[in-house]
């Protein structure tokens, strides 16, 4: 049974995993022989920085290093601090090394919120092994941590939990009766189960507190002086309603997830914008991976508009960054808006058939060796080998053009690129043809 006060700590809480072997997910970093696990194991931790989304275990897994090892162990805020409460860290951190001798572990959460300043501050400590420092983060750590305190961290990237994992999560809470909702007696049936899963998209912390809004809403509704019959099933429809959030069918591991994408797909190759759109909004209302889709459009980007219109990979590469950022609903309208320049611009595969043919001619004719002339000649005795000799410097020619071959002898004469006479591509046709007739 739960013990007095649990009740009043939320289920994600509550839930937490107390050591490795509760711990789910992230077997890449934590499962068994990997150098994390060996470190907390045999407690000599050393400075990390654990990037990844969120709730994909980060805190969790510092909390499980603060007890499985023997460190004093302080949780530190970037949010909410600022220099001066780093240097009374730091004067603790001393004060239980020379008491105690113990070293500190300080957990820094949502590191990239310090500016350059306080993470100056910690620089010196960690690098002399007064604290060893965690830092989690969601964002990039080689854009927000500074270099020298990224040198003496090792950064592990966590990523976001699997259907699996979370499907476990949920159905650990249901049957924990000292944590979870074990004494209620409850099961979900598979399609419930699903759906919740899909909602949490990745987040442990968000598939725990699903579930407990779905309990709430069924324990609201039984009615009272029920016995052990009434043990309750959590339908698909007790878990729609609860969640408000529409089940509709969607399978992100079978047919329906490759039927959606692929109509998505080949409505932005049709430049229909409406349907572009009705099919985005069906993969996200049904709980696809918002930035799945977003990689296809960067991909579609590349692959049916290319250089008709060069900017559509920026505006897609923007939009998904701005999911990022937004995270839903907000996130979502700049995967549309890029949805609809996509399905608007100018199409080319011109790029896409070039790179193809040439991955082709690479496999027939392997490592062909690169011509002198365009040889780089670092070296006097490179230079007596001729690497360089008889290179033009385009600048030096009329136009910014010097007609001379750059591939390789035995297929010097091959072409694959060939753009369309739509879009940015007209004016590079142009430009190709301007130059292929002054070499020739």
């Amino acid at each position: 049974m739960q013990k007095e006060g649990e009740v009043a700590r939320p289920l994600a809480d509550r839930m937490r995993p107390l050591n490795l072997g509760e711990f789910i997910g992230q077997r890449h970093i934590v499962g068994e022989g990997t150098a994390l696990r060996k470190a907390i194991e045999n407690d000599r931790i050393f400075s990390i920085i654990l990037w990844g989304p969120p709730g994909c275990g980060k805190t969790t897994l510092a909390k499980i290093i603060s007890r499985e090892t023997r460190s004093h162990f302080l949780h530190f805020s970037a949010v909410l601090s600022g220099v001066k409460q780093i240097r009374a860290v730091i004067d603790e951190a001393r004060e239980i090394l020379r008491l105690h001798g113990k070293r500190t572990i300080l957990f820094v959460d949502e590191i990239h919120r310090f500016n350059k300043a306080q993470q100056d501050a910690f620089l010196h400590h960690v690098e002399s092994g007064l604290i060893t420092l965690i830092g989690a983060t969601t964002e990039n750590p080689s854009f927000e941590v500074n270099p020298a305190l990224m040198s003496r961290c090792r950064t592990f990237t966590l990523k976001a939990l699997s259907e699996e994992d979370l499907g476990q999560i949920i159905q650990n809470a249901l049957t924990d009766r000292s944590r979870g909702f074990g004494a209620l007696d409850l099961s979900a049936s598979e399609e419930a189960l699903s759906h919740m899963v899909r909602m949490a998209d990745g987040d442990a912390r968000t598939a725990l507190s699903n579930l407990e809004i779905v309990v709430s809403a069924m324990v609201a509704e039984a009615p009272s002086g029920g016995g052990e019959d009434d043990r309750g099933l959590i339908t698909l429809e007790t878990a729609a309603d609860a969640l408000q959030k529409k089940a509709l069918q969607y399978d992100r591991a079978g047919e329906e997830h490759y039927n959606l994408i692929s109509a998505l797909h080949k409505s932005l190759r049709g430049s229909d914008p409406d349907a572009a759109l009705y099919w985005l909004a069906r993969m996200l209302m049904a709980g696809e991976d918002p930035l799945f889709i977003a990689r296809r459009m960067v991909r579609f980007a590349s692959e049916d508009v290319g250089n008709a219109d060069p900017r559509a990979l920026t505006v897609t590469m923007d939009a998904m960054e701005a999911y990022r950022f937004l995270g839903p609903p907000e996130g979502e309208l700049a995967l549309a808006q890029a949805a609809v320049y996509l399905a608007t611009a100018p199409k080319s595969n011109s790029i896409y058939k070039a790179y193809g043919k040439v991955r082709k001619t690479v496999e027939r004719t392997g490592t062909l060796p690169v011509p002198f002339h365009i040889r780089n000649a670092p070296t006097g005795l490179m230079k007596q080998l001729g690497y360089g000799k008889g290179y033009k410097y385009a600048h030096d020619y009329e136009g910014g053009y010097a007609a001379q071959d750059y591939l390789p002898d035995e297929i010097k004469d091959e072409s694959y690129y060939e753009p369309v006479d739509m879009g940015y591509e007209k004016t590079i046709r142009e430009r190709l043809a301007w130059w292929r007739k002054r070499k020739e």
